[in-house]
């Protein structure tokens, strides 16, 4: 069951650039959320086109739109508030993922403030662990 599948409302991203397709559960420790990578993503065409397997640094775009939507539906932060991608640490890559695969992303908060966001992630295909890393978020606005 999960508790939102409008993600639009929650994130600036839009097709062919938004990997979410759902919200499973979110709390002030951190939440569980769904995509599945179709054979129509963008990036297929050109990344092993003979072998499709989603890119790395998608994989954790992946985990960091989880993190941000999970805190937008949850209203931790004033309403039209952008998330900017600031470090990548301790990223690991661990299971290829393949067209059609669902990932399961579960995020912790490891710090959330006004100005800032701490987050770490893994990514399960199944129950294999597909990568996993932390991640910082500047917070700010589009004004």
């Amino acid at each position: 069951m999960s508790v939102t599948k409008d993600i639009e409302a929650l994130l600036p991203h839009r097709k062919p650039f938004l990997f979410v397709d759902e919200i499973i559960s979110a709390d002030g420790n951190g939440s569980i959320s769904e995509h599945t990578f179709t054979e129509d993503e963008f990036f297929f065409k050109g990344h092993f086109p003979e072998y499709p397997v989603v890119p790395g640094v998608i994989l954790v775009e992946t985990m960091a739109q989880a993190g941000g939507a999970a805190l937008s539906y949850q209203k931790v932060f004033d309403e039209g508030s952008l998330f900017f991608l600031g470090t990548v640490d301790k990223v690991k890559f661990r299971h290829q993922v393949r067209p059609g695969d669902k990932v399961r992303l579960e995020i912790r908060n490891l710090r959330v403030s006004k100005k800032m966001i701490k987050q770490a992630g893994i990514a399960f295909v199944g129950d294999e662990i597909a990568a996993e890393a932390e991640w910082m978020c500047l917070v700010g606005s589009a004004q």
